[in-house]
């Protein structure tokens, strides 16, 4: 049996109290004892010893402080909260209080049976809000040491010069308007300006091995990161591209910014010791500005594998959605009949409770507010119809449901502004050999949210695509069986689905809407062999159709001047990329072996207001004048350039000729002696004769005999 020396002077058994959680009460109330002992003191033979097992300790701060009436209560909800993370050994949960006056002294001692449930609890409830003036520190027994090196006395921190940072939107402010891309290939990584006037990418920053996996732009395009083995990195500035911040998680996979560019999630993979156990996955979510890491979730891959597409080894991806606009206020994840949504102020369930939706298998946020969508299919072979809901956050209120029968399949696509959600619902026929699709249309911002049934003329057509047009009123469907299926537009302008056309026979199987509206790009991606059509939905004409072939990728600039069509190392073959006009005039295009990634700059919201930004558009041509002058005086400097290019080309050849003569003219008298004399190098003035020569190749000799 070992013993302790308590801090009031008692002694108490290990076996009795397990001393492992008692000693730590040494430490907590008695610091400064621990503080002021030699170093040599804690090395002698009597020093304060660990016992075997404390990594299954976990100590719990800032509880209430309550008098001794109100302790079994207080100990009673500890006890349920941490009995449901794991096994909490018996007379292992010690609450300790004042002797004088009985009251609590604001912490608690867990021991569990192991130390993988220790540090679940530690994972799962450190920063847990249990009222507002009580959000409980989590920390393991075994941290000890980092109690032990608190200094006797407190010095404040040395103060820092404010050293101003770089303009991290000095970008926006180019004279020439013009928007940034990145790109990839081998091992070097490119940020390049999109200098159309000039039909030619500019060199921003260039630098090889840049990343070891990816690079992605942040949303509102401030910050670019890379992904390392040992985590992830930001960069920006305003001339070069300097490290902003690191964030450190050994073998990340994959990162995702919140929409506000708040909180960057990282998300790594872990191989299993045990062969039949599944891969465990670590998520952090970090501040981006500052590293700290906010909160982060571990578990196996089974329990974030629930929904969603992509990922790694059948872990949805990204893991959490953000909803509440560019402000980062919640994010949430679909868990096995829950959905778990969070808030950033502590990063806890908001209510400390997920939603339970039994059977849910998908959800999506508004783009612009706190509501999300949710579809959970039929259970019971029908009996309990398949539904879409629209929950409300932070209040979960439910604001519209909408059962459905004898579904299929289930897709949901909101608009740009968050007014409407589309819903594509594939439903059986009555026979279940076949299936048709029709389309929910829940209008967001109207009393009540109505709804809207509407279907294709042929109900039966396959949808390919669907695609919103973005800020707009009109949406665009490819539907049909055939190799070549039709494109339709709709407007739910006015109350009502009205059709505005039907494009017959196109090859089409993807839909590219610019961020403004108005200009669609029809895509023949894959099998089409990169086939496109650029379409005005306004005057509902072809503007023009072009076609780069083996296009993987297409991807309209933030602006909607402008298109880059790719092709990826998909293909071993014409790698690189094309820069087109939003009306299908090819600018330049760029060829680049090993070819990985293409991607625009985003920019943030425009701080116009719509009404400001409709007032430009009425006047557009008295804006426009500034930059008419300068596309002319580029056309002239570009027409300068051609007629420069074009003389020298002359000069070049004129040289190439001079030369000939001149080496011409050394060899004549080589010329003339090869031909026995003769001067003229005229070829009509020479008789071309056939002479046969023959030639003795060999001789043998062979003696036949006689039969």
């Amino acid at each position: 049996m070992l013993w302790r020396p308590e801090f009031h002077g008692r002694l108490i058994s290990v076996n009795d109290m397990f001393s492992s959680i008692y000693f730590y009460d040494v430490v907590a109330v008695g610091i400064s004892w621990l503080a002021n002992r030699d170093d040599d003191d804690l090395n002698e033979e009597d020093s304060l010893e660990f016992d075997a097992g404390f990594g299954s300790i976990i100590v719990v701060d800032n509880l209430p402080v309550v008098p001794k009436e109100k302790f079994e209560k207080l100990e009673g909800v500890v006890r349920k909260i941490y009995s449901q993370i794991g096994v909490i050994k018996e007379n292992g949960l010690w609450m300790p209080v004042e002797e004088d006056t009985g009251k609590t002294r604001g912490y608690c001692f867990i021991e569990y049976n192991t130390p993988q449930e220790a540090e679940l609890a530690k994972e799962k409830t450190n920063e847990y809000k249990l009222d507002k003036a009580h959000i409980f520190a989590v920390n393991m027994f075994d941290e000890i040491d980092k109690f032990m090196i608190v200094p006797d006395t407190w010095a404040p921190p040395e103060d820092r010069p404010y050293i101003p940072g770089e303009n991290l939107q000095h970008w926006l402010t180019d004279e020439k308007g013009r928007d940034q891309f990145v790109i990839r290939s081998g091992s070097d990584t490119e940020v390049l300006w999109n200098d159309a006037r000039q039909v030619k990418a500019d060199p921003v920053y260039k630098r090889p091995f840049w990343t070891e996996s990816f690079v992605q732009w942040s949303p509102l395009g401030t910050y670019l990161a890379t992904v390392h083995r040992q985590g992830a990195a930001v960069w920006g500035g305003a001339s070069t591209f300097n490290r902003l911040m690191r964030y450190a998680h050994p073998q990340v996979k994959l990162i995702d910014f919140s929409p506000g560019e708040k909180y960057l999630v990282t998300y790594s993979s872990h191989e299993p010791s045990n062969p039949r156990d599944t891969h465990r996955v670590v998520l952090k979510i970090f501040d981006v500005r500052t590293g700290k890491v906010m909160r982060d979730f571990k578990g196996s891959a089974d329990e974030f594998a629930v929904g969603g597409t992509g990922g790694f080894n059948g872990v949805s991806w990204p893991v959490f959605k953000w909803g509440g606009g560019k402000e980062d206020k919640y994010f949430a994840r679909m868990g096995k009949n829950v959905i778990s949504v969070y808030e950033t102020e502590t990063f806890s369930l908001i209510d400390k409770k997920s939603i339970k939706v039994e059977n849910v298998t998908d959800f999506i946020w508004s783009p612009t507010d706190p509501i999300f969508a949710l579809f959970a299919p039929e259970l019971g072979g029908g009996n309990q119809p398949a539904r879409v809901s629209l929950f409300q956050i932070p209040g979960k209120e439910e604001l519209r449901q909408k059962n459905l029968f004898s579904v299929s399949d289930c897709k949901m696509y909101w608009q740009s502004n968050g007014e409407y959600l589309a819903v594509k619902v594939d439903r059986y026929t009555k026979t279940k050999k076949s299936t048709y699709t029709g389309f929910e249309l829940f209008r967001i911002k109207e009393r009540d949210i109505p709804i809207e049934v509407f279907e294709l003329d042929n109900k039966n057509d396959k949808v390919i695509s669907f695609a919103w047009e973005p800020k707009g009123h009109r949406f665009a469907v490819i539907h049909g069986d055939n190799p070549r299926p039709d494109v339709s537009f709709y407007s739910v302008k006015g109350g009502k689905v009205l059709k505005l056309t039907t494009l017959k026979q196109k090859q089409a199987n993807a839909l590219f809407w610019s961020p403004t509206g108005r200009f669609i790009i029809l895509a023949g991606l894959k099998g089409f062999n990169g086939q496109l059509e650029f379409y005005n939905v306004d005057e509902l004409e072809t503007m023009a159709t072009a076609e780069h072939f083996m296009a993987t990728d297409i991807e309209w600039d933030p602006t909607g001047r402008y298109v880059a069509t790719s092709v990826t190392s998909v293909h071993e073959m014409e790698n690189g990329f094309n820069i087109w006009s939003f009306n299908g005039k090819l600018l330049y295009r760029i060829p680049k072996d090993h070819f990985f990634q293409f991607l625009w700059r985003p920019r943030p919201p425009s701080f116009l207001s719509p009404e400001k930004e409709e007032e430009i558009l009425k006047n557009l041509k008295k804006y426009s004048k500034k930059y008419d002058i300068q596309d002319q005086d580029i056309s002239v400097l570009l027409s300068e350039q051609d007629r420069e290019k074009r003389k020298q080309l002359k000069d070049d050849w004129e040289r190439w000729v001079n030369e000939w003569k001149r080496n011409h003219e050394e060899e004549k008298m080589e010329r003339q002696t090869l031909r026995d004399g003769e001067a003229s190098d005229v070829e009509e003035e020479y008789e071309a004769k056939e002479v046969e020569v023959e030639e003795l190749i060999d001789v043998s000799e062979q003696i036949i005999q006689d039969v």
